[in-house]
């Protein structure tokens, strides 16, 4: 039997979750949590070692750079803290961290189910991070780009979501050339769920994705959310919350066979399957054949628009793509 291949995995861990979460897990609540995802999403049958390490970024904690080759892939995790609070040394240094880890090692990639990872990598790459009109609170539907879609392999997501602040289209439609950053879908309330990069000249498979940044949380689930809205109502506003209870979630301790009246709260999500197989399908654990059945390399070069009718504006799928990307697409 051939040996296992080696993967390995660097966490960037960016917070905590409540209190209570991280208290019957030791303090490790949070780290635990991904390096579960990653060994329960491993696919069957695969011949692979993983190796998972974490560094407390907060507390300035970054890999040693003479080892940032061996990574196969950086997770960065999400955190309570806004993505552009520039005072904090750690957002500093984390954005040191990233420019330099895009320039000097770009055969390291870089992923973020997490959304301040997600916000903090646009920001390494030219973009901003600003607050958003609303919160984003729990299972989210984001409609899928034509590079999403061939990505996924699904036409809409549905994620897990926690968030107040967003990155602006806007303020990454002119950092790159043509073709060079894609959009991955937008929801009601948030247009830019995510960004999607390809290394340059490659055929635009999955194993050639270089980034991937999303903004929901795919190792989130109820319980989890539940417990932060439990902890932090005073954060979200009653009328988020509404939204995520609706008339009888919040009396419910299990959940019902019957959803009407529950809101968001036990809505469907995607993030344990579809988004893991997609990580997978980056590092290689799945067969060529298996690991492109829509074909990325026609979908890298596509631009259309995904229409909300709530707010009665276009979303681009192409932040930068084949041509100039016309401000009243934006």
């Amino acid at each position: 039997m051939a040996s296992p291949r080696s993967i390995r995995v660097g966490l960037l861990m960016c917070g905590s979750l409540n209190a209570a979460y991280e208290a019957n897990h030791g303090g490790y609540g949070y780290e635990k949590l991904l390096r579960d995802y990653w060994e329960s999403t491993r696919p069957e049958g695969c011949n692979i070692h993983l190796i998972i390490d974490s560094y407390d970024v907060q507390k300035l904690k970054f890999p040693d750079q003479k080892m940032i080759d061996d990574y196969d892939i950086f997770t960065i995790s999400g955190s309570a803290t806004s993505a552009y609070e520039d005072t904090l040394p750690w957002i500093e240094e984390l954005l040191v961290f990233l420019r330099n880890l895009l320039k000097g090692n770009p055969k390291v990639r870089i992923v973020t189910g997490i959304c301040f990872g997600h916000q903090i990598i646009c920001r390494a790459l030219g973009g901003e991070c600003v607050p958003n009109y609303e919160w984003e609170l729990g299972p989210t539907l984001v409609e899928l780009s034509e590079v999403g879609k061939s990505v996924f392999d699904v036409d809409c997501l549905s994620l897990q979501e926690i968030h107040h602040d967003h990155v602006p289209i806007e303020s990454l439609s002119e950092q790159f050339a043509p073709g060079e950053l894609f959009l991955l879908g937008s929801s009601a309330t948030t247009r830019n769920q995510g960004v999607i990069r390809f290394y340059p000249g490659s055929n635009c498979r999955h194993q050639d994705i270089h980034i991937l940044t999303i903004q929901g949380h795919p190792e989130f689930d109820e319980p989890i959310v539940t417990g932060l809205v439990r902890e932090d109502i005073d954060i979200f506003g009653q009328s988020t919350a509404n939204r995520y209870w609706g008339d009888m979630g919040t009396h419910l301790d299990n959940e019902p066979t019957s959803k009407q009246g529950t809101g968001r709260r036990w809505q469907r999500t995607d993030g344990p399957e579809v988004v893991s197989r997609v990580l997978w399908k980056m590092l290689g654990a799945f067969p060529l054949a298996d690991a492109d059945p829509r074909g990325l390399g026609n979908a890298g070069h596509v631009i259309d628009t995904v229409y909300h009718a709530k707010d009665d504006h276009k979303c681009p799928s192409a932040i930068v793509s084949e041509g100039a990307l016309r401000e009243s697409q934006v």
